[in-house]
């Protein structure tokens, strides 16, 4: 048995105590948050086999030179004349090429549909009760021209086994009767599922403390003690932490945290948005509302109105022009729908760690030995959550792994 401490709370830190008091380790999750708040609240929700194009897709550039001076458009870089960013913006563009986005798409698919088994394990053990769905997901467009370039990702799907449908008006509003559909279509990917995030963190915390692992909440790590290639202790505003290993589940804030460890580790916060409609709106299905790249979620008692990517480094500022855009695209889409001024003003923002290739970090640090990165999902860290607290834990328990960690290797070149 050894003891594991987990820096950061989040989805990915939560899973990976999971799978590691699973394995018989001594567990501490360490936290500077309250485990209320931040990305793995906020989101949409998504368990994604379908989203297997990354991030750094081709043609994103050419957008986000269209949009950098749109400051509602849903994928924002704020430039600015900063080292670290500049870098990883010349990294994203050199990922962005067609070979290296169809590499990924089987890994992408592959981490999410072991990620998909994982929750479903969860969701039928008796230790847990959260929201879970498998709806699949609605990709709806109001143009035929976004309707195409899905339609060509929904055909790559299938090609890897996933199902998926190319719906007429008429048929989605047959899946959605309840809700006034303006679009021309959508493409169906029966693959994916949903769920309440706040709901499934909440239980997942309350679990972990019931086993035994220690959660210490409102503890910033301030130091990071490094000898013989290996950390011996971490301190943090409230004590110093001695472990045999160290995980580094710590989402945005990974590049600054390496450093401390004398490591580069290329990454980026992309700032995302929800907006909580706590009442009935009809909506049953999961949907990306294409044009407006915006997401919707029928959550526990509740519609979320998610999305954007902000690229403007470390802060949690509400943009309300971000928040109006997420509002005005569902308006759009849902004819009837009204999101009220005290919905947008209730606005969250949570940051996601967006890695250059939209691929993350999973693997053991090559010049610290008891050092393992679990960090830089983008906007699948929900999705991808278990199957990467798996994989920890296999690599900290020298195990034949769930899957290859060769894409996800911290040490990758760009």
């Amino acid at each position: 048995m050894k003891h594991c401490v987990i820096i950061g709370g989040g989805i990915i830190g939560l899973c990976s105590a999971y799978y590691l008091h699973q394995a018989g380790h001594r567990v501490t999750v360490v936290d500077k948050s309250d485990f209320t708040s931040g990305a793995s609240y906020v989101n949409a929700g998504y368990i994604t086999p379908s989203h297997i194009i990354s991030l750094a897709a081709p043609g994103i550039i050419t957008k986000g030179l269209k949009w950098m001076f749109d400051t509602s458009s849903p994928f924002y870089v704020k430039p600015r004349l900063e080292l670290d960013f500049l870098k990883w913006a010349w990294q994203f563009k050199k990922s962005a090429t067609k070979s290296k986005v169809e590499k990924a798409i089987p890994v992408i698919k592959d981490i999410n549909i072991l990620s998909r088994t994982l929750y479903e394990e969860l969701k039928s053990s008796n230790d847990f009760n959260f929201h879970y769905e498998r709806k699949g997901l609605l990709m709806l467009y109001q143009t035929d021209k976004a309707g195409e370039e899905e339609w060509t990702t929904g055909k790559k799907a299938i090609d890897l086994g996933l199902k998926v449908e190319n719906l007429s008006k008429n048929e989605v509003q047959k899946l959605e009767p309840n809700a006034d559909l303006n679009i021309k279509g959508a493409v169906y990917y029966h693959s994916d599922a949903h769920m309440t995030p706040n709901n499934f963190m909440q239980q997942m915390k309350l679990f972990l403390e019931q086993q035994g692992v220690s959660i210490l909440a409102n503890e910033e790590v301030r130091d990071v003690l490094v000898s013989d290639e290996k950390i011996t202790s971490i301190k943090t505003s409230s004590r110093e932490l001695t472990a045999d290993e160290f995980v580094l589940a710590t989402g945005s804030w990974t590049q600054n945290f390496a450093k401390k460890l004398n490591t580069k580790i290329s990454l980026q916060a992309g700032k995302g948005y929800r907006i909580n409609v706590e009442r009935e709106t009809g909506i049953t299905i999961p949907a990306i509302l294409m044009e407006a790249k915006a997401a919707v979620t029928p959550m526990d008692g509740f519609t979320r109105f998610a999305g954007t990517m902000e690229i403007g480094g470390i802060n949690h500022d509400i943009n309300p022009i971000r928040v109006n855009a997420i509002a005005n695209a569902g308006e759009r889409y849902y004819n009837g729908l009204q999101i009220q001024q005290h919905e947008k003003d209730s606005a969250q923002c949570g940051l996601r760690p967006v890695s250059p290739d939209g691929l993350p970090y999973i693997g053991r640090l090559s010049k610290i030995k008891n050092a393992t990165v679990a960090a830089g999902h983008a906007m699948m860290g929900w999705s991808m959550g278990p199957a990467t607290g798996k994989l920890v834990s296999e690599i900290i328990n020298n195990e034949k792994k769930s899957m290859s960690l060769d894409a996800f290797n911290p040490q990758r070149r760009f």
